[in-house]
């Protein structure tokens, strides 16, 4: 498990960074300290590492077993306690190892990247953590596109998302083999999005998880290798087609086998015809134990037989065993390959699983994809839902674009087929619905569209004079998943992903993007505004929030927190004072520590709170509470009995202590639980698929979340129906 400086739940706050190190600091003086000396069976437990090579001290890794947990109360109490920040998104439990690739990638705030196989979700956390590690930033200018080609574990991928709150991801379903190309409107006209990092972390046979998986050593065979490889070589191949010139992509496995790494590597390598170059990172995480590729290998069949070259293999096998599997013949053009600049990472060196990662440099575009300049159209100018057509352009502005190599006849088609794209895209502007039903995967769930609100709409006229939001508010970003009725829910996007979005609707199949920043009150109207804040939101609401911000005490904090309704005499003076002419509705509740107080907390947070006439609460979800409260030093966790009865009954006591404020919380909550469990069954399967599974391998695990608590229950609408839980990747 690690901790994350911009993981917490306010990833896009300027005080991230503080909120991890508060964590770190929880974490050292009390519960390492609680298990220094503890004894569990007659034996010491064994105390948290932290991983030596991961920047800060932010990650850290630990042996103790679920059995163990359960016989002491501090242990208990150390389990729920990562149990519950993993939840708020604080911390990430993950496999040491697949933290390496993210941490390579050299991910900066303004990267477009790609994460091509991305289910379940621990990498692409790290990579939107990287891209908000500038907290002066709200909106950095770069994005993470999370793909996946199951539309089941696309929603586990979601849910992974979600904990970050960021606006700057977005989760899509396709074949990552043959992702489309995306367009982006560049000065009015468009042009291909590359990638400026790619993660290609692909499904492999696993046999790297051997210590952890019992499964690979029932059913592996080296035949899994030899159906993977093909299906690896094509997904790596399509991410550097996609990476922009002077790139970075990361190519990893949980996989030892050098079919699936050095052999895919060499023949990506060889036939890029110098495009492509090995990135040596020898000096990168220093403290890494790790093992330089190999050169040399065999191929090995299901039945024993061993094959040296190409050439031996006999014509009834090479269905089975390709040119590409086997090592480069030629030592001139091996030795400029530098293979051995890629990473093994062994089990036994460092209590790991077992990992390769190489890092593919693109230095110019790849020998299929040069072509010559072509005139770009001009692209309708865009103005919230209305639309002003511009005329094709005469002047001839030229760009290079990298796509796949077409005749004159399939370009001219092609460039018609956009046009009519683009026609429909006019007649309903601002609409980003999904693709169409025959391009969508038979078992796959239709996807509500993505409205952008107008710039004119009288709707955020409201919420505009309401909260008073600064002028420089991004409001052509906020968008609905509403296309009819009323809007219940309002979102926020990046700039960046908008342009992506709007360019992108018929070719792509979003499942999920944006954060919800105001949710409608049934009785809001009356009080000046109909939507209140969102506290997922809030953070990346606070810095264009000038009205309705209330500062408060620690102290109040606390009544805030474990109380659902409380009263305004039970606040101090203080509090009571600043919301005393303040009109009834959402408010902002800001606590700003003291450096006079060291002892009290150091971070500052930032509340959704909602002010009524003789009382004042909080709208935070119950892990949020939990995880502030545990920073304020409260302890809010009581040691549960080995009897069942008391264990149910100390989780009632929680549960009235920390009630439920969040509108909708509680259906959300189970579907939470349902992903929850779904992530506790994951954690025993086979990290990475030997063959990917499809849509009728699935047994529906979860019912469907009542249609009419679609809208009010959170940005995913569908993530009630997650149903994959079977070979998901670390």
């Amino acid at each position: 498990w690690c901790v994350h400086p911009a993981a917490l739940r306010g990833s896009l706050s300027r005080s991230a960074r503080s909120h991890a190190k508060e964590i770190l600091h929880c974490l050292k003086e009390k519960f390492f300290r609680e298990l220094q000396d503890l004894e569990v069976d007659g034996q010491k437990v064994e105390m948290p590492q932290a991983l030596s090579w991961y920047p800060e001290e932010l990650a850290w890794h630990t042996n103790l077993s679920r059995k163990i947990l359960r016989k002491s109360p501090q242990l208990e109490r150390f389990h729920q306690f990562l149990v519950s920040e993993t939840e708020c998104g604080n911390i990430s439990r993950q496999e040491a190892v697949s933290m390496i690739p993210p941490l390579l990638l050299n991910v900066s705030p303004h990267h477009k990247i790609l994460d091509m196989c991305a289910a379940p979700g621990s990498k692409t956390a790290q990579l939107i953590e990287m891209l908000h590690a500038d907290m002066n930033v709200p909106f950095p200018k770069g994005f993470v596109i999370a793909n996946d080609v199951d539309n089941k574990r696309c929603y586990l991928l979601v849910h992974q998302a979600k904990r970050l709150n960021s606006p700057c991801i977005m989760v899509v379903n396709h074949d990552a083999s043959s992702i489309p190309n995306l367009q982006i409107d560049v000065d009015g006209r468009k042009e291909v999005l590359f990638y400026d990092r790619i993660l290609c972390d692909v499904p492999c046979s696993g046999d790297g998880t051997m210590r952890k998986n019992i499964d690979v050593w029932k059913k592996w065979t080296t035949q899994n290798s030899l159906q993977l490889h093909g299906l690896q070589l094509r997904i790596a191949t399509r991410g550097v087609e996609q990476l922009a010139e002077g790139g970075r992509m990361v190519y990893s496995t949980c996989s030892l086998n050098p079919i699936e790494n050095e052999a895919v590597i060499a023949s990506l390598l060889e036939k890029s015809q110098g495009a492509l170059e090995l990135a040596d990172v020898s000096s990168e995480l220093p403290g890494l134990k790790r093992m330089p590729g190999i050169t040399k290998w065999k191929v090995m069949l299901k039945d024993g037989q061993w094959f040296e070259e190409w050439k031996d293999v006999p014509s009834g096998r090479q269905t089975q065993i390709r040119p590409t599997m086997f090592p480069v013949k030629d030592e001139e053009k091996l030795k400029a390959m530098n293979l051995e600049r890629c990473l093994r990472i062994l089990p036994h060196h460092q209590n790991t699983g077992g990992f390769f990662v190489a890092v593919l440099i693109k230095k110019s575009p790849m020998p299929w994809n040069k072509r010559q300049p072509k005139v770009h159209q001009k692209l309708p100018q865009r103005t919230g839902d209305t639309e002003v057509t511009a005329t094709n352009s005469d002047s001839g502005s030229e760009c290079i674009t990298e796509e796949p190599a077409l005749s004159e006849n399939e370009e001219s088609k092609k460039m018609q087929e956009s046009q009519n794209s683009d026609t429909e895209q006019s007649k309903k502007e601002g609409v980003c619905g999904p693709p169409p039903s025959k391009k969508m995967k038979l078992f796959g769930f239709k996807e509500d569209p993505f409205v952008f609100l107008p710039e004119d709409d009288p709707l955020f006229l409201s919420i505009q004079k309401f909260y008073a939001l600064d002028p420089s508010f991004p409001k052509m970003n906020l968008l609905t998943r509403t296309q009819e009725g009323k809007k219940r829910q309002l979102y926020m996007v990046s700039k960046e992903l908008r342009n992506v979005l709007l360019n992108n609707s018929e070719k792509m199949k979003v499942i999920n993007t944006g954060i919800k920043v105001w949710s409608r009150n049934s009785d809001g109207e009356q009080f000046g505004c109909a939507f209140r804040l969102a506290q997922e939101g809030i953070y990346t609401l606070y810095p264009f929030i000038h009205a309705r911000i209330v500062s408060v005490c620690i102290e109040d904090v606390k009544i805030l927190l474990t109380q659902e309704n409380p009263f305004l005499s039970k606040f101090s003076s203080e509090t009571q004072k600043k919301v005393k002419d303040m009109a009834m509705g959402s408010i902002v509740l800001k606590y700003d520590p003291d450096p006079e107080k060291p002892d009290d907390l150091q971070c500052p947070i930032v509340l959704c709170g909602w002010q009524g006439k003789t009382s004042l609460r909080a709208f935070v979800p119950k892990n949020e509470r939990l995880h502030y409260l545990r920073m304020m030093g409260v302890d809010v966790f009581k040691a549960k009995r080995k009897e069942e009865d008391s264990e149910s009954k100390t989780e009632e006591e929680v549960q009235h202590t920390l009630p439920q404020t969040e509108e909708g919380m509680d259906v959300e909550e189970k579907e939470h639980d349902v992903v929850t469990k779904m992530e506790a069954e994951i954690d025993e399967e086979s990290s990475h698929s030997p063959v990917e599974s499809t849509a009728m391998e699935v047994e529906n695990k979860i019912e469907d979340v009542d249609q009419s608590s679609k809208n009010a229950n959170g940005h995913v609408s569908q993530e009630s129906k997650i149903t994959d839980t079977s070979n998901v990747k670390d």
